[in-house]
């Protein structure tokens, strides 16, 4: 990626300073608390801080350098909008007296603890504990975000008591909870549309609708996958996995409802098939020498936390192949790790041609 010019930063509080002191008479005193000095080093220093402004008015006005409310404005230019952050939503089990009318907005949430607050939740509709005691109610998160997609067996509080009813509980885990979309994902979106402009209906158009639905997180199109006039689209989530059936569903309904007909994104005639890519497992194990500087624990903690995010940014490019040799090389980048032998991917070896790490590097 380009990076800015350096406009403007030789323009520092002492050269600008200087400059206006090399500007009056030789035979005046310019030294430090001079009479001359004193006068003119406060408006040296406001002409720095109007070049300071200067470069970044510069960086707030190209897309890749900017953010937050900036890159807001940036988008908007193309119609692209930030994600808002989605509530979590499930479904909680109260048990207690028969007919015990729960009303809509009742509180539940999770236990409290130092390490965690209680996320909180509340009932959609009104409900009644039935013959056999129990009731289950769909519920929605007070807050939206991610940090509402909690496990099951974790929603066992009621925010206020409610006479009649004696425990609540969620056998399954809330789900479709959302933070607002970040800085780097908006950028990505807005650099697909911008460098891959649709048009109608073309792959880029298919690419840019998926991104567009909150969950969505990478997308792949293949067209004519089942003749002509076809399209599927593949869907990761935006922690790089399998998307959720949800997220599916809700690209589906955007982009193509009913096949053929125009009524969603897709052009009439086109056979839209949206599904979640398909994982693939990548086992990897190696023989390493350690420097000494950090436990095995750590090295394979760090090891781990490397490929991940190699995998996850390879996982919805154009070429999606996994390089054996980037893996060899993130290992023997572990901080700790001095060499390494046997290095097996899925059970295969990997003939290695590297070398240990020079004491230059550091490692």
């Amino acid at each position: 990626m380009a990076e800015l010019p350096e406009y403007l930063t030789e323009q520092t509080f002492e050269n600008i300073l200087q400059r206006m002191l090399d500007a009056l008479p030789a035979d005046l005193d310019k030294n430090e608390g001079s009479p001359p000095y004193d006068a003119m080093a406060p408006a040296a220093i406001e002409f720095a801080f109007a070049a300071i402004w200067s470069q970044e008015v510069l960086r707030r006005g190209f897309a890749s350098t900017t953010f937050g409310a900036y890159l807001d404005l940036r988008c908007e230019e193309h119609g692209i909008t930030r994600k808002a952050a989605e509530k979590a939503t499930g479904q909680v089990t109260f048990t207690g007296i028969p007919g015990t009318v729960i009303p809509a907005g009742t509180q539940v949430s999770t236990a409290s603890s130092e390490a965690a607050p209680a996320i909180f939740f509340a009932t959609k509709s009104v409900s009644t504990i039935g013959a056999g005691g129990t009731v289950t109610v769909n519920i929605e998160g007070m807050e939206a975000g991610a940090s509402g997609n909690i496990a099951a067996g974790t929603i066992t509080m009621l925010a206020q008591p409610v006479a009649g009813i004696t425990g609540v509980n969620n056998a399954a885990a809330t789900t479709g909870g959302l933070d607002e979309e970040d800085d780097a994902s908006l950028l990505v979106r807005y650099l697909t549309k911008v460098r891959s402009p649709g048009t109608s209906g073309n792959k880029a158009d298919y690419l840019n609708w998926a991104l567009e639905v909150p969950g969505v997180g990478g997308v792949q199109v293949i067209p004519l996958w089942n003749g002509s006039g076809t399209v599927k689209v593949v869907l990761l989530g935006t922690d790089k996995l399998p998307a959720g059936q949800d997220v599916v569903d809700a690209v589906q309904n955007y982009i193509a409802p009913a096949a053929g007909t125009g009524e969603g994104k897709a052009p009439i005639g086109a056979t839209v098939t949206v599904v979640a890519a398909t994982a693939v497992s990548i086992n990897v194990s190696a023989t390493v020498t350690l420097t000494g500087t950090k436990t095995l624990t750590e090295v394979t903690a760090a090891f781990e936390t490397a490929l991940t995010n190699y995998l996850s940014s390879i996982a919805s490019s154009n070429d999606p192949t996994v390089r054996c040799v980037r893996i060899g090389s993130l290992l023997l980048d572990t901080e700790g790790v001095q060499d390494y032998s046997n290095l097996l991917v899925n059970g295969q070896l990997i003939s290695q041609l590297t070398l240990a790490k020079s004491p230059s590097r550091g490692r």
